[in-house]
């Protein structure tokens, strides 16, 4: 895995030329006045006879240096934010790349003074490595030259930056990969292999739960959804458990539970009408804990204790899938009536949320997790944006409001949702034979509040509706949602996974 690590390159000086960089990447809003008077009279030239400028991505050659100019359009409008940094360096850092640049520097003259743009540069380097990124496969076809920048200088930081960029960078390339590799390449033994590769020599320790017996006995949700994958072997699913322990005092236990289907047909409720095409990428919740992990490896913060559970499993079609009515006892012991087969990424994640629940009575100043790409309601109700769904404790201590508001400063945007009674309502059961409904039978997306109601099925199942403010051990509880977020422009079959949540969670827990 080599992602194009950032450096600090020197302060832009009277002459473009530098041994650091090859080309020279300036994102503003306004290339009209720059502290170099020779670069600034060179563009102010070339403006007079160029019209592009200032309005599209533009190349030049000054002083014998590649120049790329990369407008973010308006800044200073209510609905503006530093996405505007990040679409442009994508654009850019793909100009540089096809004018056979190597080792690019980014360079944001005339930082707009607002908050809002207080990452800006951080964020900008995050989206040329967005742009740079290609699949797994690719690269294990082709080999590592078809990403040939190797790495881009970030002008004017400070070395601590520069560590953090690079960790959240490390850990973005590996949630793409693990999101956006086929379902062979990354069936679930294959995606539990890349997590061992991935950790070895750090300071995150794995363990592979690969033993069916073991899986069917303490995770009977999940292997619930993989019975039908038990034909083949290669599919047979995998718990990979993640933790890191930071050197000296813990004062904060970060818990994550991902959901990794690594390919979701919708069993029984078959997903037709070309709706399966990229369900390859509902293992992005998992991919997306996984990542976050490996940033985390990397930077090594202080004080904070992360562990990670990843459910990786398969939801095939077959002679022993599971089918709606069927009533599931849960390692929590309730007893799950199964409302719709393609509801299934609550079910692989409910058993984990429940040991995860145990574990945390006992850890120090916990927070619980769910991310997945779980509903498409999420994607519609918010667009690309992630929605994060919280209990009460989690609620009382401002935990979704906090990650959000940092998101928005580092292009990993998010909104709140409400938990509320109508989706405990929603999920009682209908007969004494069972204690809760995993779902309807009916599309997320035209259900009302599609996908707030999973997350009161996840907080029944996992034992956390015991854990409330009212309890004697209050345990808060975030369900993030990223279906809508998980990939660009919405397209889960050829979009590029985005790595949702990572950037945000780093910057909420570990700088």
């Amino acid at each position: 895995m080599a992602y194009p690590q950032a450096i600090a390159a020197p302060t832009l000086s009277a002459s473009l030329d530098s041994s650091s960089h090859d080309a020279l990447i300036i994102i503003s809003d306004d290339f009209s006045q720059l502290a170099n008077n020779s670069l600034s009279d060179a563009i102010n030239a070339q403006a007079k006879v160029d019209s592009r400028i200032g309005k599209q991505v533009t190349f030049l050659v000054i002083e014998n240096t590649r120049v790329i100019l990369a407008p973010t359009g308006p800044l200073n409008r209510d609905y503006d934010d530093v996405r505007r940094y990040f679409d442009a360096a994508k654009l850019a850092i793909n100009e540089a790349k096809a004018s056979g640049s190597v080792s690019p520097a980014i360079y944001l003259p005339n930082l707009h003074i607002d908050e809002r743009y207080q990452n800006a540069l951080e964020v900008a380097y995050l989206g040329a490595c967005q742009a740079l990124w290609q699949p797994l496969e690719a690269r294990e076809y082709h080999g590592e030259g078809i990403e040939p920048i190797t790495q881009i200088g970030l002008i004017d930081v400070s070395e601590e930056t520069v560590k953090a960029v690079n960790a959240i960078a490390a850990g973005q390339y590996a949630a793409r990969d693990l999101c956006g590799t086929e379902p062979e390449r990354m069936a679930p033994p294959r995606f539990a292999d890349y997590c061992v590769e991935l950790f070895k020599g750090s300071n995150v320790s794995v363990d592979v739960v690969d033993d069916i017996d073991l899986i069917d006995k303490n995770y009977p949700m999940l292997s619930t959804v993989a019975r039908a994958s038990y034909a083949v072997e290669r599919h047979h699913p995998r718990v990979v458990k993640l933790e890191y322990v930071p050197e000296g005092e813990v004062t904060r236990t970060l818990m994550f539970v991902g959901k990794g289907l690594v390919y979701d047909t919708g069993g029984a409720d078959l997903k037709v009408g070309g709706y399966m095409a990229g369900m390859s990428r509902d293992k992005g919740g998992a991919a997306s804990v996984a990542g976050f992990m490996k940033a985390v490896a990397d930077y090594q913060p202080k004080g904070v204790k992360v562990i990670s559970y990843l459910a990786v499993v398969r939801n095939s079609i077959g002679s022993d899938c599971f089918v709606p009515d069927e009533i599931i006892t849960s390692r929590e012991g309730v007893r799950v009536r199964i409302g719709n087969t393609d509801a299934e990424g609550r079910l692989a994640m409910g058993d984990l949320l429940s040991e995860m629940k145990d574990l945390a009575k006992t850890e120090v100043n916990p927070t619980l997790f769910t991310v997945a790409t779980l509903t498409g309601h999420a994607a519609r109700a918010m667009g690309p944006y992630g929605a994060y769904v919280e209990n009460g404790p989690a609620r009382s201590a401002n935990t979704s409001r906090q990650i959000a508001e940092l998101g928005d400063l580092w292009a990993d945007g998010a909104e709140v949702s409400r938990s509320r009674r109508e989706d405990y309502d929603f999920i009682k059961p209908r007969t004494l034979a069972d204690d809760v409904l995993s779902s309807n039978n009916a599309a997320s997306a035209v259900t009302a509040r599609g996908h707030q109601f999973p997350m009161a099925f996840l907080a029944v199942v996992g034992g956390l509706d015991k854990h409330g403010n009212d309890s004697a051990q209050p345990l808060p509880y975030v369900h993030m949602d990223i279906a809508g977020s998980g990939v660009e422009g919405g397209d889960w079959q050829h979009g590029k996974p985005t790595a949702a949540s990572v950037t945000s969670l780093f910057a909420r827990y570990c700088m």
